[in-house]
C-alpha cells in the first residue's frame, strides 16, 4: 500500500524530464498519488505530455500564471474531470522566471519590467494558485501546497539578482498563506533545493561554475538530484508532516548551514 494512495495531485510547472517539479510528480505517482499536470502551452504537447503519459495521467492542462482567468479554467476543468469529490489533495506550485538580463550583472540594474515580472510569475503566482484553488472549493483539511525556492532568497548568490528578491517574497508568501488556511487544515510549506541541473538554472550566469564547486562545499559532499527533492516533497505531500506549515525545508546536502564553505571544512 502506498503512502499517497487514493489521493489526488496537481503539479504546475514541469518543463522537461530534468524538471525538479517531474521529480516531485514521479515520487508522488511511486507513492500511489493521481498527478495532473499544467504548464505554458509552449511546451505542454512537446516536452509535458509524453512525461505525463509516462505515469499514466489524463489531466494535462495549458495555463499562463499571470492569467486569473486561465489558472481559474484549470480548476474548473479540474473539476469536471474528477467530479464533485475531486478535491486536490496535493498542490505542487514549481514556477519562476525572470529575464536572463536581469541574472546577470548587478542587481541595481535591474528594470522596474524585469523586476515586477519575476516577482509575479515567481511569486504572487503561488498566491493566485492557492487562491482560486480554495475558492474553487477544491482544497479540505489535510490538503499540503508545497512550492520550491532556493538560498538566494536569505543570502546573495552571485548573479541570481531578482529571483533571490522574489524567492524571499515567495518565502514570506508561504508563511502568511499558511497562516490564513491553516484554521481550515491545509498546510503550505516550501523546499529550497541545493543547485540542480534543469532549464531554469541554464538561464543564471555562472551556474556551470557554482554547480561544480557544490560538492565540494556542502558537508555531504554531494549534488542534489531532483530525486532527492521529490523524496521530500513526499514527506510533506503526506501525514508524516501532518503538523508542519509555514517551513521551508532544506534539501541542499547541509549547505545552508555553512558560514563560509570551503572545500576543507
Amino acid at each position: 500500500m502506498g503512502l499517497l494512495d487514493g489521493r489526488r495531485a496537481l503539479v504546475f510547472g514541469v518543463a522537461n524530464d530534468h524538471s525538479i517539479a517531474w521529480g516531485i510528480a514521479q515520487a508522488l505517482h511511486e507513492a500511489g498519488a493521481t498527478v495532473g499536470f499544467s504548464s505554458v502551452e509552449s511546451l505542454l504537447d512537446r516536452r509535458v505530455r509524453p512525461l505525463a503519459e509516462s505515469i499514466g495521467s489524463t489531466f494535462i492542462e495549458p495555463c499562463d500564471v499571470q492569467s486569473d482567468d486561465q489558472i481559474r479554467a484549470v480548476f474548473a476543468k479540474w473539476r469536471t474531470a474528477h467530479g464533485p469529490d475531486g478535491q486536490v489533495d496535493i498542490l505542487v506550485h514549481a514556477l519562476a522566471f525572470a529575464r536572463r538580463e536581469d541574472l546577470e550583472g548587478s542587481f541595481v540594474d535591474t528594470s522596474r519590467e524585469g523586476f515586477a515580472l519575476a516577482l509575479d510569475v515567481s511569486a504572487y503566482s503561488l498566491v493566485a494558485v492557492v487562491r482560486e484553488a480554495r475558492r474553487a472549493g477544491l482544497l479540505h483539511p489535510g490538503s499540503s501546497v508545497l512550492t520550491l525556492t532556493y538560498y538566494g532568497a536569505e543570502k546573495v548568490v552571485s548573479n541570481y539578482n531578482v529571483m533571490g528578491v522574489a524567492k524571499a517574497a515567495l518565502e514570506a508568501s508561504v508563511r502568511y498563506l499558511a497562516a490564513d488556511l491553516g484554521p481550515e487544515g491545509v498546510r503550505v510549506n516550501a523546499i529550497s533545493a541545493g543547485p540542480v541541473r534543469t532549464l531554469a538554472a541554464a538561464g543564471i550566469a555562472g551556474f556551470k561554475k557554482m554547480y561544480g564547486a557544490f560538492a565540494d562545499l556542502a558537508p555531504l559532499r554531494q549534488n542534489i538530484s531532483i530525486e532527492d527533492v521529490g523524496r521530500t516533497a513526499l514527506y510533506l505531500a503526506s501525514d508524516l508532516s501532518s503538523a508542519v506549515t509555514g517551513a521551508t525545508i532544506y534539501v541542499d546536502g547541509g549547505f545552508n548551514i555553512m558560514g563560509v564553505p570551503s572545500a576543507d571544512a
